[in-house]
């Protein structure tokens, strides 16, 4: 018995209990999607300029104009969204600690009443409530009021850079596809590649999510090819039209 206690006991040892990781997690699902995204709006970018041409070097100032403008969109929506999310939790903080400065025994109070809808009884509440507030009252405060970790708040150029960087990387790979091989491979290869590698972000989405692989595969594949077939078809129409 005090084996398997000990065995228990190591098992969980191993588990990622370490601080950080959700929001490690957080970037990398976000990282997953950037790519995705880079994936899917330069693939429909490029295939509707093969439908109506098929010279490459529109093929390749399309391409980049596209990456660039893609990557650079989101890198500066996800700098002003997380700072302004940044904004917020400061914000929030601040009225915190002005609070736990002029009026502490309501927020002891306050931390109490939480920790009991949590499901704990009045006492232990108030041992925990007075216990955390001894060590770091706004930091118990922060999380069990606001939701939030002071010590983990989001850094807007780091979300803009990893918004870059993923958009950056899955645009790169419909550009080289649609460029690289020769003219009668071009939108064979970009097709493959494209769904082979949406198919690989939507497993690597649902993984991180714990959620099932194969709706979040179909989604993704078909809504990529959707895009392209669709794209494809307007640029064809418009090179017949000579528009």
């Amino acid at each position: 018995m005090n084996d398997q206690i000990q065995a228990e006991a190591g098992g969980h040892a191993n588990e990622p209990h370490h601080d950080g990781l959700g929001a490690r997690l957080n970037w990398l699902r976000a990282a997953v999607l950037g790519a995705n995204d880079g994936i899917v709006s330069t693939a429909g970018l490029v295939v509707g300029v093969a439908g109506a041409t098929d010279s490459r070097s529109t093929l390749l100032t399309a391409g980049l104009a596209g990456l660039l403008a893609g990557s650079l969109s989101m890198a500066a929506g996800e700098y002003v969204s997380v700072s302004t999310q940044r904004d917020s939790e400061q914000a929030a903080l601040a009225l915190e600690r002005e609070e736990l400065a002029t009026t502490p025994q309501a927020e002891l109070d306050e931390l109490t009443g939480l920790l009991q809808d949590q499901g704990i009884s009045h006492e232990l509440a108030r041992e925990v409530a007075e216990q955390l507030t001894a060590r770091d009252a706004l930091g118990a405060h922060a999380r069990v009021e606001l939701g939030i970790n002071p010590d983990e708040l989001a850094n807007p150029w780091h979300a803009a850079g990893a918004s870059f960087i993923s958009f950056t990387v899955g645009a790169l790979l419909p550009l080289l596809a649609i460029v690289l091989p020769p003219a009668s491979w071009r939108l064979a290869v970009t097709v493959v590649s494209v769904l082979l590698a949406l198919v690989a972000c939507g497993w690597a989405s649902a993984r991180l999510g714990n959620a099932p692989v194969r709706p979040a595969v179909l989604r993704n594949a078909i809504g990529g090819a959707i895009a392209m077939a669709v794209t494809y078809g307007v640029g064809e129409l418009l090179g017949a039209t000579g528009v």
